[in-house]
């Protein structure tokens, strides 16, 4: 009876250390994943950046005018 049960909780760690193998690999999958994908922007952020470029095409062309117009 003795023999079962240590063949048990072998069998169960080894189970155990699998279940942990595979949640390590799919957590680098994530991560990696992650790194490749750009983050998607929210529609605010959009417009912010959208806006923001407005503004710096502006001030460009500002600059270029002579100050006397």
């Amino acid at each position: 009876m003795n023999n079962s049960r240590t063949d048990e909780q072998y069998d169960l760690q080894k189970y155990l250390e699998e279940k942990a193998k595979q949640e390590q690999e799919k957590e680098k999958e994530k991560k990696k994943k992650e790194e490749q994908e750009p983050e998607q922007l929210s529609a605010y952020d959009a417009c912010v950046l959208k806006e923001s470029a407005k503004i710096h095409e502006l001030i460009a062309e500002a600059q270029k005018r002579p100050k006397d117009e």
